[in-house]
């Protein structure tokens, strides 16, 4: 079964018996199996399942980081099985921004630096839009920190300069791997606003990987994964606010 919304028309995210086996020794561990979904343009979907059931390895794949056993993985109309190693990384530096548990800020750089150094890795050869990075800052509620380095921010303040970070290329899809995972709550809840927020004022697609319910529910979509497999499939709370 395609995990697909009724008036879904052309995918940006396409996964069609998806299954990925690792491999030790004599052992075989499948953690992704046959997994069918598509996502479409705009939307903010989670995926939500305890530790082992799939969601990271999923995610793995979704992101072109690492190649299917079986089935394959469509990224805007591009099969990442068709593409070289040095394709799949350009697709995933124009088409796709990271958001990911630990923030992973450069300690000696600013925020904006930070920033900067992520647009310049992208290859893009236009200058790096400022009135866009002015609105972003605000949208993060940053505006007023991107001098500070990242050990003089909040946890939040980390994470949302992470989410500017992946923001500034413009990418179509905003893949977010556990990105509340190292906060507290009231900093938690202030990233999922962000995350929202964004989604819907940018309209970039947005899928986040969880194990925290609560957190999935700001989606608008949730699927449910276990043993590897999506089980589940039900409206969040940003279907309704879309309604």
């Amino acid at each position: 079964m395609t995990h697909v919304p009724p008036e879904a028309t052309s995918p940006i995210i396409l996964t069609e018996n998806l299954t990925k086996t690792y491999v030790a020794g004599r052992i075989e561990v499948t953690a992704v199996r046959g997994v069918s979904l598509a996502i479409q343009p705009g939307e903010f979907v989670a995926i939500v399942g305890p530790s082992g059931s799939g969601k990271s390895t999923l995610f793995y794949l979704l992101g072109g980081l690492t190649r299917a056993t079986t089935g394959r993985v469509v990224i805007d109309g591009v099969d990442f099985a068709s593409l070289n190693d040095g394709e799949r990384t350009r697709l995933r530096k124009h088409r796709i921004g990271f958001v990911f548990q630990k923030f992973n800020l450069l300690p000696t750089l600013s925020a904006m630096g930070n920033i900067e150094i992520a647009y310049a890795v992208s290859g893009r050869k236009e200058p790096m839009d400022l009135q866009y990075l002015d609105h972003l800052s605000e949208l993060l509620s940053i505006r007023g920190r991107l001098k500070h380095r990242p050990s003089e921010l909040s946890g939040g303040e980390q994470q949302r300069v992470a989410i500017a970070r992946a923001l500034i290329t413009r990418p179509a899809i905003v893949l977010a791997d556990e990105p509340t995972g190292n906060l507290d709550t009231k900093n938690s809840d202030a990233v999922l606003a962000m995350l929202v927020r964004s989604n819907r004022e940018l309209a970039q697609t947005t899928l986040m990987i969880t194990h925290n319910p609560e957190a999935a529910a700001v989606a608008g979509r949730i699927l449910t994964m276990r043993d590897g497999q999506i089980v589940k499939e039900e409206a969040g709370a940003g279907a309704i606010a879309r309604v």
